[in-house]
């Protein structure tokens, strides 16, 4: 009778095993979509770092750009996430305040100023991709 009981805590075991990596799974199936950015179009913005957010699930670059009347207008730039950002050579130390960068984005559909970061140029002449797949 033990080993039976034995048996039945394994299966047991495995099938709760089973479900706890299911229900996790759904969480990454509700992560949002891409859907707010147009990425048909790219646009290449030139400025000044204001803020380098290096945060889960995103990262987050808070760029100071001029327009054509030289008014300081910034922009929220969304970038992917530390795991992926690492492994392409991003550190929380990449982008401080301040640093003059070339971003290429894909703009948000609603028209406000943010976007998907795609590639990033430092004034050192290194080129980075924003995380996103």
């Amino acid at each position: 009778m033990t080993s039976f009981l034995r048996t039945i805590s394994v299966t047991r075991c495995r099938w709760l095993l089973c479900a706890c990596c299911a229900l996790t799974s759904l969480s990454a199936l509700a992560h949002h979509s891409a859907a707010i950015f147009d990425v048909q179009n790219k646009i290449t913005l030139t400025g000044a770092v204001r803020e380098f957010q290096w945060t889960n699930p995103h990262s987050y670059i808070q760029l100071v750009v001029k327009d054509d009347q030289g008014k300081e207008l910034e922009w929220s730039l969304e970038m992917g996430g530390l795991a992926y950002l690492y492994n392409n050579g991003w550190r929380p130390s990449t982008l401080k305040m301040g640093d003059e960068v070339i971003v290429t984005v894909a703009p948000l559909r609603d028209g406000s100023r943010g976007g998907m970061v795609l590639e990033v140029a430092t004034a050192d002449g290194r080129t980075l991709t924003g995380g996103q797949r």
